[in-house]
């Protein structure tokens, strides 16, 4: 198997007090790749934490691979990703961009202090860049039968509002994965009152994948009372390589500091 340049997974895990203090584990989108989410893991390293953006299964080799993976597949990766930094560090910080949001809203809900799998206090917040739940594009009611016949669509990659930047992510839309996110949204979207972690979420004004629906659905539907929310004036979906990146990193390092104090 022949990963794409820019989808080797990243993980900087160190030893000292400071790195074994937070850990942050960050979520790729639909499609894409950890190149999207290395230089926030690297600044966030730098501000002494630790870090890991695994690879999602399917993910950076071919979008054929893809449509053999379905979301308990991304989950999983997660989880065991999760699972090293809960063992390393004191405090856990939850980040996604994008479907990689709605993977961290899921991972919230189940391991926040109202889930299932609870690490009570330690998870201390979570941050999201636009992260997906619903969609109100009239063609995706076609996708549970769609799926079945045709194997992918154009894509949706490199929504990005800075010339010469682009995204590692596949030039097709897998359809049997996208039914499959359709499938985490209902998850998602149903146990969103057990969402009781501090969040802070970036939103773009102008995102051509993303409606703003998403972040509607999210602010009216978690149930935390430390709910910081973000307008990106300057970036399209794909904020984390965009115009508002130093913004979100800086932004999230100074939240992170806070809401793990003490």
């Amino acid at each position: 198997m022949t990963l794409l340049a820019g989808a080797e997974p990243f993980e900087q895990i160190g030893d000292s007090p400071s790195t074994r203090q937070v850990g942050v584990l960050l979520s790729h989108g639909f499609s894409g790749a950890p190149a999207s989410m290395v230089p926030w893991a690297q600044a966030l390293a730098a501000a002494g934490h630790s870090v890991s953006v695994p690879r999602l299964p399917g993910h950076g080799t071919r979008w054929q691979d893809m449509n053999r993976t379905r979301w308990q597949d991304w989950y999983g990766e997660l989880e065991r990703a999760l699972e090293r930094l809960a063992g390393h560090c004191e405090r856990i910080v939850l980040a996604g961009l994008s479907m990689g949001g709605t993977l961290a809203i899921r991972l919230t809900e189940e391991y926040g202090p109202a889930g299932a799998k609870s690490l009570g206090d330690r998870l201390v917040g979570t941050v999201l860049v636009n992260p997906s739940l619903a969609t109100q594009r009239k063609d995706a009611r076609l996708l549970p039968l769609a799926q079945r016949f045709i194997g992918s669509f154009p894509g949706i990659a490199g929504d990005i509002a800075k010339p010469g930047v682009r995204e590692v992510a596949y030039d097709r839309l897998p359809l049997k994965a996208a039914y499959s996110l359709q499938e985490l949204w209902a998850v998602a979207r149903a146990d969103l009152s057990s969402f009781v972690t501090p969040l802070l979420l970036f939103q773009s004004v102008t995102d051509h994948v993303v409606e703003a629906v998403s972040s509607k659905i999210l602010l009216e539907g978690v149930a935390s009372s430390d709910v910081s929310h973000r307008l990106l004036h300057r970036s399209f979906h794909v904020a984390t390589l965009d115009y508002d990146a130093p913004y979100i990193f800086e932004e999230s390092i100074r939240w992170i500091g806070a809401h793990s104090e003490g």
